[in-house]
């Protein structure tokens, strides 16, 4: 036995990897088949808490800022304080949701590598000990990967630099002069917030900032979802559903937009020790740079199996891995999005059953084949 009660290698039929929204719906999907938390699955969350990459947003990111946190299946969040933090919000919700169904989530567990085990099943590697499964739900999202860009002069600067992954909210850029990257949701957002206690504010986007009027309904959606699957089903790096809608051009985008907090300027060539510089001549000089440049699929633990493409993703049909059958992967590319996640959940759950029972067929046939052979 090891520390954590089990023998080296325990045996489970499916390992979820990540209890956030895809993690979570899938485990609900998982029980509701028949299939029981700690006997025939398991989830591993590396997380202090429940909440998923929720519990690590800025403080002023509000409950009531969220745009579009799709229930998790079979329990609705209702009651919600608008104002109050959507990291205590949904933190809490998902603890009571992980409480309510008996998910009996392991946190926190370090998932280092998932490679191929004896017997047809994949070797689990973390650090609480080996699992050793027929199938794997990979829900691990995003968060832990933040993308910082590289450019000339970066290691010269004197400022500071940080990622949203780091944002701490805009108090801590008082009377300062801010370098805004990136032209996603999340830049928008902080770059606001930042102005109205900066000294001074500069916005910077590789392409012009693209702004959605009129509403957003089911089949604007599903053709940015589309857009999004073409490139997984292509075997490359997926794009966030966000970076194909657009910018909702809001009453919040319409006045920071009226008082020149969203004036864009392209992507500047170089990093100076006080600033950034283009190659024109224009120079601004900063105090802070923040990178609000997105973030990767966290799936470094899955290299050993080799399913990345010559293109650099995983491509999948549905949530499998076209590469392994036994592997899904949710929240991942098309399903990145909260209501995404949830069908994603459900949809690796109904193609995992049908892939164990499979396999316990073919073990029955073995077993029979064994009974019925002649004794020498």
């Amino acid at each position: 036995m090891n520390d954590f009660g089990f023998e080296e290698v325990r045996a489970v039929d499916v390992v979820v990897i990540g209890a956030g929204q895809a993690g979570l719906s899938a485990a609900f999907h998982l029980r509701r088949t028949g299939l029981e938390p700690d006997r025939d699955f398991v989830v591993l969350d590396h997380a202090p808490e429940p909440g998923g990459a929720w519990q690590f947003r800025w403080p002023s990111l509000t409950y009531g800022k969220v745009h579009g946190m799709h229930a998790l299946p079979g329990m609705e969040l209702t009651g919600a304080d608008p104002a109050r933090p959507s990291s205590e919000v949904i933190g809490a919700y998902f603890d009571t949701y992980e409480r309510t169904f008996g998910l009996r989530v392991h946190r926190p567990v370090d998932v280092t590598a998932v490679r191929e085990g004896g017997g047809g099943r994949l070797r689990v590697e973390t650090s609480e000990g080996v699992y050793a499964t027929r199938a794997l739900i990979n829900a691990t999202g995003t968060w832990d990967r933040p993308f910082w860009p590289r450019y000339p002069g970066q290691e010269t600067f004197r400022g500071r630099q940080l990622h949203t992954a780091q944002y701490p909210g805009p108090e801590a850029f008082a009377g300062k002069r801010v370098l805004v990257v990136g032209g996603g949701a999340s830049g928008t957002q902080h770059l606001m917030e930042i102005a109205e206690v900066a000294a001074g504010t500069t916005w910077v986007t590789r392409r012009e900032p693209v702004y959605r009027e009129g509403p957003f309904g089911e089949v604007e959606g599903r053709a940015a979802v589309a857009l999004v699957e073409d490139r997984v089903r292509r075997g490359l790096p997926p794009q966030s559903v966000v970076s194909v809608t657009g910018l909702p051009l809001n009453d919040a985008i319409r006045a920071a937009r009226a008082r020149g907090i969203l004036d864009r300027l392209p992507m500047f060539d170089r990093i100076t020790p006080t600033g950034v510089a283009w190659d024109d001549g224009r120079t601004v000089d900063v105090d802070v740079i923040l990178w609000a440049t997105g973030f990767r699929a966290a799936i470094d633990h899955l290299a050993p199996l080799r399913l990345r493409e010559p293109g650099g993703g995983i491509q999948v049909e549905g949530t499998r891995a076209l590469r392994d059958e036994r592997v899904h992967l949710v929240g991942y590319g098309p399903s990145a999005s909260t209501i995404g996640a949830n069908r994603a959940g459900r949809a690796a759950v109904s193609d995992i059953r049908r892939l164990l029972s499979g396999d316990r067929e073919r073990d029955g046939e073995r077993d029979d084949d064994q009974v019925a052979a002649p004794i020498a």
